[in-house]
């Protein structure tokens, strides 16, 4: 396939229109000077005509011979006048030729011009010195024409084809890198306009194109980022977890080798000690194994069983809980509010944190129930700003946790299950302790 054809569109024009002129200007010159000539040809010979119709006038008015000569003369018009008796009046006539025209004529009236002959002379020459004249102007006129024209042409060329430029150099800087230029012409409904608006329209879809480009790569960028920090999390989070798997799995193989290297030999104490040991370890490898479980789900998405709950019931039930275990410790009641909800899910929500409240030695506890959800309150050592977000990541001991570290992790992702969170923050009465706040929105 060939490429497209590039040649200058000022030089092809402007030959283009300097050839008609050489073919128009020619056959319009050609065409003046033949009607010039014909037009002076027949003013000659009406002016003969007319000279001699003048002559026949005054002979029947009875003018003089020599009066009549003088009258008639004319420019350009030479006149003879042979009376009857051969007497000659007037300019010796001009000898017949190629370039004089004659016109002649017998008087029929007058006493002394009567049968009078006249005769009418005229120099055709001139006639063609004025044609050669004009020919001479149409050449020189004609020339000046085609030079003019090829100097409007060559400048409105210039300005006609400029929106053509701004568009070369708009390209030219869009290829230099910068973005963002229109031509945005002033008329789409012109040639020039309707290549002006094209021209937009395709940078606008480049882009367009270039922009989701860009997004798009970016946005594999960050999926990228996101897919290593989550497998760096989760390679952590199989390390850490190992790790706390280690100990109750060592205390427990450590009791059952105790056991068998015994035997029948160990006492009642010892046995009642190793067993007690088993069940402990035991106990506490299968709470890590669960909560690992848990925060798998809580991962793929946690089925929640949405119902009305009543808030003030969820939270009177912890408080009873709490003074069956510890009865040291104090909890004050505050507020009602029902709820959409899963039960199960809140109810684990609330015994953790009232539980980490208790292991961090709180004495004294106030839950506040709210339309919005719930706040505990504890009287504890509470929680410094810098350990407020890093607490509720997996596998993170507080300083008075006795976990594996994982409740307040699947605590948040239970709240945020429902579409609302989990914080800590100081409490907001100023006092010692750490205050919980469980968000949960207002569902139908």
């Amino acid at each position: 396939m060939s490429g497209l054809r590039t040649a200058s569109l000022r030089i092809r024009v402007t030959l283009t229109a300097i050839a008609v002129l050489l073919v128009v200007l020619p056959v319009t010159g050609l065409t003046v000077k033949a009607v010039f000539d014909a037009q002076a040809e027949r003013s000659l010979d009406s002016l003969l005509t007319g000279r001699a119709q003048l002559a026949q006038q005054l002979a029947r008015q009875n003018v003089a011979p020599g009066n009549l000569v003088r009258r008639v003369d004319a420019d350009g018009v030479r006149v003879t006048l042979v009376l009857r008796n051969g007497r000659q009046l007037g300019a010796p006539p001009i000898e017949a030729g190629g370039t004089v025209r004659q016109v002649k004529a017998t008087l029929q009236a007058g006493q002394q011009t009567k049968g009078a002959t006249l005769l009418l002379s005229a120099d055709t020459g001139l006639l063609a010195d004025a044609s050669a004249r004009l020919r001479n102007v149409l050449i020189v006129s004609g020339g000046l024409a085609i030079l003019i024209t090829a100097f409007a042409l060559a400048l409105g060329m210039r300005l006609a084809l400029a929106p053509l430029d701004a568009m070369t150099g708009l390209a030219r800087s869009i290829a230099a890198g910068r973005r963002g230029g229109r031509l945005q012409p002033e008329r789409v409904d012109t040639e020039l306009g309707r290549t002006a608006a094209a021209f937009d329209e395709m940078l606008n879809a480049l882009e367009g194109a270039e922009g989701a480009a860009r997004r798009a790569e970016g946005t594999a960028r960050q999926a990228e980022r996101v897919a290593r920090q989550s497998e760096d999390r989760m390679r952590e989070f199989v390390a850490d977890a190992a790790h706390e798997l280690r100990t109750p799995v060592a205390g427990l193989q450590t009791a059952a080798e105790t056991l068998i290297q015994l035997g029948p030999d160990a006492s009642a104490e010892q046995r009642e000690e190793l067993e007690l040991l088993l069940v402990r370890e035991s106990r506490r490898a299968g709470t890590l194994v669960a909560d690992l479980l848990e925060l798998s789900r809580i991962d793929a998405g946690l089925q929640l069983q949405l119902a009305s709950v009543d808030l003030r019931e969820l939270a009177e039930a912890q408080a009873a809980r709490l003074r069956l275990i510890a009865p040291e410790v104090t909890v004050e009641l505050h507020g009602s509010a029902t709820v959409t909800a899963d039960a199960d899910r809140l109810t684990q929500v609330l015994t953790n944190l009232v539980d980490n409240a208790r292991q961090a030695g709180a004495r004294a506890l106030r839950i506040t129930v709210a339309p919005t959800g719930v706040l505990v309150e504890d009287d504890g050592p509470g929680v410094p700003p810098p350990a407020r977000e890093r607490i509720f990541a997996r596998l993170v001991h507080g300083p008075h946790s006795k976990g594996a570290g994982l409740g307040l992790a699947i605590a948040r992702g239970v709240a945020r299950a429902h579409g609302g969170d989990l914080t800590v923050t100081d409490r907001a009465d100023g006092r010692q302790g750490a205050a919980f706040h469980l968000v949960l929105p207002r569902l139908p």
